[in-house]
């Protein structure tokens, strides 16, 4: 019987150590912000997440979880500031535009974000970064900032490059998941961004959902379309298995 409890105890011990899952606070020009990570191990590769216009909640660690159950870890991404949690329309595009208008800002932010999952022992060295909306459009500030990443996965997120960026930095393979009924983001933007992809010699594949509008994956919500959000999940499953080792 001692010899059955010890062992317990020693396989509760170990599986303890092994996963990970909490918040994670880093400070940025004396702001505080608050990140959340959870793996499976130390050693599963990363995903890196990055929230919508409505803060990092629930839906991103519920991504997350998703990504857990498949054997990734997963850091999600600040941009806000911890507890900052917008309601309102007025807050949210307050505090989407101060960083749209404040790239340097941004990319601090990201770059922090990074660091802090670096700092936490997370499998940095072989990550991607998914993005939602807004999240996408950060993401791929991440793509060109020069980011070390395996690749980078949009969904429904703003495409457009910023007057004076390019993909000459950019590291990974760039996935684009966009809504042909997307009215927030244009099927233009979505051709230029292919054009200049293809012109700076970045990998990359762009795949258009019929009848998907903006936030076609975002649970719950009147735009989540199942179709599309199941079909770009599955893709992203793949893309995971194609970029990332096991």
């Amino acid at each position: 019987m001692k010899f059955f409890l010890v062992a317990v105890m020693m396989v509760f011990l170990a599986t303890w150590g092994f996963a990970k899952e909490g918040f994670v606070s880093y400070v940025v020009d004396g702001k505080t912000y608050e990140g959340y990570y959870t793996t499976p191990s130390d050693e599963a590769p990363l995903v890196f997440i990055i929230h919508d216009w409505d803060g990092l909640n629930e839906y991103e660690m519920t991504r997350a979880k998703m990504l857990n159950d498949l054997g990734y870890g997963a850091f999600a991404i600040d941009l806000f500031g911890k507890g900052v949690k917008p309601i309102t329309m007025e807050e949210k595009k307050a505090l989407t535009n101060a960083l749209y208008n404040d790239r340097p800002k941004m990319k601090k932010l990201l770059d922090a974000s990074y660091q802090a999952a670096k700092k936490e022992g997370a499998n940095v060295g072989n990550a991607i970064g998914i993005g939602y909306c807004f999240g996408g459009a950060a993401l791929l500030e991440m793509a060109r900032m020069g980011t070390p990443l395996k690749g980078f996965a949009v969904f429904h997120g703003g495409l457009a490059t910023p007057l004076g960026e390019d993909y000459k930095q950019t590291k990974g393979f760039v996935l684009v998941l966009h809504g042909s009924a997307d009215t927030s983001v244009s099927l233009d933007e979505f051709v230029g961004l292919a054009k200049e992809l293809e012109a700076t010699g970045i990998k990359h594949e762009m795949i258009a959902y019929s009848g998907a509008p903006h936030a076609f994956t975002v649970f719950g919500s009147d735009r989540y379309q199942e179709v599309a959000d199941k079909k770009s999940w599955r893709r992203l499953v793949e893309f995971l298995d194609e970029r990332l080792s096991k």
